[in-house]
């Protein structure tokens, strides 16, 4: 129950063993608790580690179990520091993330370099797309992060999809979970599947892209509306950081249809999301759009979430799933 705050089954065992029996040996904490006495001394190792023992005052030499209204305080207070920590670092990443796809999608024709090339327009970006298309002889991976797709979007990607799968080409797709909702996205994903193509989901994708061949990457200029532009990239060291991001994302996305599991706090992979988003504060409107779901879906999920929580505010949702060790497993 505490293996959040760094006290294993066996550590946790002996701290209520001592806060029962204080003066305790290891011989007799360890047969009281049904322990070797290697493990009732891993535990004691473990407590003082984490400072929930300290020298007795009473007794010199012996060892006393700092009270829980204290020593766990403490614990959480780091866990605490170090979450912020993690979180500062991934906005860090984040930010030079951004002012990379910055760097090359919002660049003007003037000043692109070699290395990327500017599209206007649905009509430029297709006609790209069809030319990439014929050019493949590998792979396709692509971020499709706009939750259930358009039919019409659909239809007009039959064809190049069916083109590249019947010459052999890998096709990777990654979705949101979202996307599970949608009855013609399923359809879809299972025509695309019969023909060879394969489809993992996930609960966020960071931007719409398209990578061929691991040569040229296709993104939007804008994220907001992938309709407005968008620039194809070929230089080395961005496409490298762009596959990795790929394989990183797609490693830990799932399968369409295998069943999303609950984690060890009884969270889905989108409600352990949305307890992200809400720790960090965003509003319903940008959760939605980060899940690819509907305002009022994303109003639900925050509320049935801080519901359980039992916060009034997504401030207090953020400090009690942390207390209640909601987020450490998923940052």
């Amino acid at each position: 129950m505490l293996k959040s705050l760094g006290l294993d089954s066996i550590a946790e065992a002996v701290y209520r063993g001592l806060l029962a029996r204080p003066r305790d040996g290891v011989a007799d904490l360890a047969e009281r608790l049904g322990l070797t006495p290697e493990q009732a001394r891993h535990g004691l190792d473990t407590l003082s580690e984490l400072a929930l023992l300290r020298p007795s005052y009473d007794r010199e030499g012996e060892l006393w179990p700092v009270s829980p209204e204290v020593g766990l305080q403490v614990l959480m207070a780091r866990q605490q520091a170090e979450l912020a920590a993690h979180q500062k670092q991934l906005e860090e990443s984040r930010a030079a993330a951004a002012r990379l796809i910055a760097e090359y999608a919002e660049a003007r024709p003037a000043d692109a370099g070699p290395h990327s090339e500017r599209l206007t327009g649905i009509d430029q970006i297709r006609d790209r797309l069809a030319a990439l298309t014929r050019e493949t002889r590998e792979e396709v991976m692509t971020f499709a992060p706009d939750g259930p797709q358009r039919p019409e979007h659909i239809e007009a990607a039959k064809p190049l999809n069916r083109e590249l799968l019947e010459r052999g080409v890998r096709m990777r797709t990654v979705y949101l979970n979202s996307a599970c909702n949608s009855p013609h996205t399923l359809q879809y994903v299972s025509w695309l599947s019969k023909l060879g193509g394969e489809v993992r989901t996930v609960p966020t994708l960071p931007t719409r892209m398209i990578v061929v061949d691991r040569k040229a990457a296709v993104m939007p200029v804008n994220s907001n509306n992938s309709a407005e532009g968008a620039v194809v990239l070929t230089g080395h060291g961005t496409l490298t950081a762009l596959c990795a991001l790929f394989d990183s994302v797609w490693n830990g996305a799932r399968p369409l249809n295998e069943e999303s599991r609950a984690d060890d706090q009884g969270l889905t992979d989108q409600q352990s999301m949305v307890v992200i988003l809400l720790a960090e504060g965003h509003t319903d409107e940008t959760i939605a759009k980060r899940l690819g779901v509907s305002p009022r879906t994303a109003r639900r999920l925050a509320s049935e979430l801080m519901t359980r929580l039992g916060a009034r505010s997504r401030f207090e949702a953020g400090v009690r799933a942390v207390q209640n060790g909601w987020l450490s497993e998923h940052r």
